[in-house]
């Protein structure tokens, strides 16, 4: 039985003169379904760490953590704060199954990722989502993380592997822990696939919201040690630090 859904017909019927926004219902003005002022309004990340996206009162900066402990990613790509509304639009996709917005999003990220394409961040090689516990898998009926993957990959034309890494075993939710713990509950939870060929490769990881980075830290160690080049964490939104008033 497949839990993992393959829909190879359109989430969202992308028509230029019929759009309507998904937040507000007025007519959209573009080719998404969201109007200008809607994505104006949006929680756009402003300046923040240099590697883990963490937000900062100031551009240009690396945070205390990445400096004390570098992560094994280079770099983590986002455009949002996870905050209002995109906390609820990526609730509502990754657990009432609302794929139009998951859609919407990843559209709004490959967008951002091909603008810094334009200037200066390196294209990676493959896409690889983080796999989902088996019994979470189940439960949800989908991975959130390999949607959006998949969105991308045909967004940025750059090709998608979902069964390079896998969970090895079921971890507890990682929302439910504090930052110690997240690092505890991943210890060998992920394994690569036995015929993986990434030596020398650029790769990104692809998941819906980074928080502490425990998940994007253990899968990038696992790919640096398994001998990639680099690797990079694409994600929808970032979480700021506890107590920042977010």
């Amino acid at each position: 039985m497949r839990c993992q859904p393959r829909y190879d017909g359109p989430v969202y019927i992308w028509l230029k003169n019929k759009q309507h926004c998904l937040l507000c219902d007025e007519a959209a003005d573009g080719a998404t379904p969201l109007c200008m002022p809607c994505e104006t309004d949006l929680p756009w990340l402003g300046d923040h760490c240099q590697t883990c996206a963490l937000p900062l009162p100031a551009a240009g900066l690396t945070c205390g953590q990445c400096l004390k402990q570098p992560p094994a990613f280079e770099q983590v790509i986002t455009p949002w704060t996870y905050s209002f509304p995109i906390d609820s639009l990526i609730t509502r996709f990754k657990h009432n199954a609302k794929w139009p917005f998951g859609h919407l999003l990843a559209e709004l990220l490959a967008q951002a990722l091909h603008h810094r394409y334009e200037e200066d961040l390196p294209r990676p090689a493959l896409l690889v989502p983080v796999p989902l516990a088996t019994r979470r898998l189940r439960q949800r009926g989908f991975n959130q993380a390999a949607m959006l993957a998949r969105w991308l990959s045909a967004s940025l034309d750059i090709p998608c592997d979902e069964r390079l890494v896998s969970r090895t075993h079921d971890t507890d939710a990682q929302q439910d822990l504090n930052a110690q713990a997240r690092k505890k509950n991943l210890r060998n939870a992920f394994a690569l696939a036995p015929d993986a060929s990434i030596k020398g490769r650029h790769l990104a990881l692809v998941d819906d919201v980074l928080t502490t980075g425990a998940t994007a830290q253990a899968l990038a160690r696992l790919l640096m040690d398994a001998g990639a080049a680099r690797v990079d964490v694409y994600c929808l939104a970032r979480t700021p630090k506890p107590g920042d008033g977010n």
